[in-house]
């Protein structure tokens, strides 16, 4: 991990830390290993949220609305993706023998963006977090052809609001073990499904289950947003 920290410009304090941040659960029970990048990520994502809130807060004239909309497209799975593969992260992940038969995942790349960043706050602190996430996401931020997200829930919402109706979404099955699990989402507006979607966390398959109702009541508002 050397040639990383190099690229991040950091001197890490507890290797261990790093360690962990790209150690996936299915490679830490084979080697019988203590903490996966789990904790880690939940951390990062919500550092994630507070840096990118506070830039936006700081340099755009946007409304609460409009700016949680922003926020949400440049802290999505395809976005932190994105930063992982920019700084050659996937390089770095250790999987189990089963999960790298079955191929390194989209969603495992993008959580680790987010270990990453958990580690590099636990060991250096919020200043250091900050000034790295910074660094990699405001070029996307201020690059007008940017797009990671396509947020279909909140154009749901918006729609769903207007008319005056429910919406509810349940989660109506998950499969498949711990740390590689597939999440099946319905919508209902009115107590009606409209939208059934599936995906490796509840918002990718609610994002799909909101697009599918989209579809079908208002296609419109589909091709506003992609």
């Amino acid at each position: 991990m050397e040639k990383l920290f190099e690229q991040l410009n950091i001197t890490p304090k507890n290797i261990e830390l790093y360690k962990t941040a790209f150690s996936h659960s299915s490679y830490v029970n084979e080697h019988r290993m203590k903490n996966d990048y789990e904790r880690l990520e939940f951390l990062g994502d919500a550092v994630l949220d507070l840096v990118v809130a506070d830039y936006l807060y700081n340099n755009h004239k946007e409304t609460e609305g409009e700016m949680t909309k922003v926020r949400a497209s440049y802290v999505c799975e395809n976005a932190n993706y994105c930063y992982a593969t920019s700084l050659s992260l996937q390089d770095y992940i250790l999987l189990g023998h089963g999960e790298q038969k079955e191929g390194l995942k989209k969603a495992i790349v993008a959580d680790i963006f987010e270990a990453l960043m958990g580690a590099i706050y636990v060991d250096l602190g919020y200043a250091t977090a900050r000034k790295i996430i910074l660094e990699v996401i405001v070029p996307y931020i201020q690059d007008p052809n940017t797009n990671f997200f396509s947020d279909y829930k909140s154009s749901l919402q918006e729609y769903i609001q207007t008319e005056q109706k429910s919406l509810e979404y349940n989660t109506i099955q998950e499969e498949g073990p711990a740390h590689d699990k597939t999440f099946t989402v319905e919508v209902k507006v009115d107590n009606i499904v409209y939208g059934i979607g599936s995906g490796s966390s509840k918002k990718e398959a609610e994002q799909e289950a909101a697009k599918v109702a989209l579809e079908k009541m208002a296609p419109k508002q589909i091709s506003n947003i992609e």
